[in-house]
């Protein structure tokens, strides 16, 4: 009988022994074979099992394997003893690594997605179990590789050649044939947008589709993805017209692309565990203070800011979750700098808001701090990421183009909100937007100052 429960590290990154206590009398013995509050704790993943398989062995010698299928697994035996093996069949240094383990009942394997795993029963009646966090399918492809390939030197206690194996398993392909497991991908929705652009950049094995492919607002477009093949959506997407949310249809629009789309994420994300970055946006705030940190309660001000809120309260029931939020955003399409930039060269001196203040945030600026929170993997939860340095208003912003493009600040005048408003029909708008980076600071990303974005981006 084992003593209690304990976790042990194999030359396989991510293949976890787990030591199980059997509690056990005159009549046998009890164990809990998967409890997820006190193996979290432990540090096994949270790989949210679905299925619970089991394979009976009348007789010693049965060996199985060596397969990798799709999905993570928990393996444990309820019978018996048997000898299990295990390689690494994910592409990078890892592949071709072997690991063995004795097994009885008292222990428990975790078996990452893309570890082949295999056993050979030692004892009659050995009856093996493994819970799996997919359900099976008849059309699921998985990757082999053969019991005896001399590259891997797996010791069998039964020697391969005598011990009974199915035909297919005989024919498994030598390691150096094998084809590693694609890993799962991440899939960036709003991938043409100004953000989704810049992630690209960063992110090149993603998938990206847009609304032309992909419509965010309509369940039925969830159902038609095969969401195995991610582990990660990064949602870039959303209705971004201010001043049109005011409007019926904007009102409309705003509220199904920037909150109601979201349900059906959060839904597909709870299913098939998937961690989800959301871009949020300072409008969620009222601008009263000034300088909003994460904790700071929803207050927005219009229709775009109260869709964004409602967006953010969804995605922060999904498990795995990183809310990023921001402002300000400057991207490679049609924006603030590239309108005062074209002013400068045009002759043109324009009145700019003197009495809004924040700091801009350059996509590329903004995908690379994404990027490093997936890299990381920090708490989950919301971070503020926008450009660092001084805050500045828009009039200042305006005036330090106009000096990049060769003219005087003194050619831009201020204004206030009120008065750049009047006649107009505008949503509502925070004074103040600046951000408190301390929470993003602290996992070790560094914002670039705005001005030397602005160079960059002026270039």
């Amino acid at each position: 009988m084992t003593s209690g429960l304990s976790l042990r590290t194999t030359p396989i990154d991510g293949l976890l022994v787990v030591d199980l206590p059997l509690h056990g009398d005159s009549r046998g013995w009890f164990k809990e074979n998967w409890q997820r509050e006190k193996m979290l704790e432990l540090g096994l993943p949270d790989f949210g099992p679905v299925q619970n398989n089991v394979s009976f062995n009348a007789s010693a010698g049965a060996t199985r394997g060596i397969h990798a299928e799709p999905w993570d697994k928990l393996v444990s035996l309820m019978t018996g003893r048997a000898f299990g093996a295990w390689v690494d069949l994910r592409p990078g240094p890892g592949f071709g690594t072997t690991a063995t383990v004795d097994l009885h009942p008292g222990v428990a394997v975790f078996v990452p997605r893309g570890v082949g795993n295999s056993y050979q029963a030692l004892e009659d009646r050995t009856t093996y179990a493994y819970l799996v966090n997919e359900h099976w399918r008849p059309d699921v492809t998985y990757t082999a590789v053969a019991l005896d390939d001399p590259a891997l030197a797996i010791a069998w206690p039964i020697p391969i050649a005598d011990a009974e194996v199915s035909e297919k398993d005989r024919n498994n392909p030598l390691l150096a044939d094998v084809t590693p497991m694609e890993p799962r991908r991440t899939l960036i929705l709003g991938g043409y947008g100004q953000l989704g652009r810049a992630l690209r950049e960063v992110l090149p094995k993603a998938d990206a589709v847009d609304l032309d492919t992909f419509d965010m607002t309509d369940a039925a477009a969830y159902a038609a993805v095969d969401w195995s093949r991610y582990d990660t959506v990064v949602n870039a997407a959303a209705y971004t017209a201010v001043d049109a949310a005011e409007t019926p249809d904007g009102r409309r629009d705003a509220w199904s692309a920037n909150a109601t789309a979201l349900v059906h994420l959060a839904a597909v994300a709870a299913k098939h565990r998937l961690t989800v970055v959301h871009v949020s946006s300072d409008y969620v705030f009222d601008g009263t203070r000034d300088v909003h940190d994460e904790s700071e309660p929803f207050s927005p001000l219009g229709v775009y800011g109260q869709s964004k809120a409602a967006g953010d309260a969804v995605v922060a029931t999904i498990a795995r979750h990183y809310v990023v939020r921001t402002s300000w955003v400057i991207g490679d399409g049609a924006n603030f700098v590239r309108t005062m930039a074209r002013l400068a060269g045009d002759g043109i001196s324009p009145a700019v808001v003197d009495d809004q203040v924040g700091r801009l945030t350059f996509t590329a600026d903004l995908a690379r701090g994404i990027v490093h929170l997936l890299d990381t993997r920090p708490a989950y939860g919301t971070y503020n990421l926008s450009g660092a340095g001084d805050p500045t208003s828009w009039y200042d912003v305006a005036r330090e183009v106009f000096v990049r493009c060769g003219r005087s600040a003194d050619d831009v005048t201020p204004t206030s909100t009120e008065a750049y408003g009047e006649g107009k029909v505008l949503a509502p708008r925070p004074r103040h937007s600046v951000l408190d980076l301390t929470k993003i600071e602290a996992t070790d990303f560094v914002p670039t100052p705005v001005s030397e974005s602005l160079d960059a981006y002026l270039a």
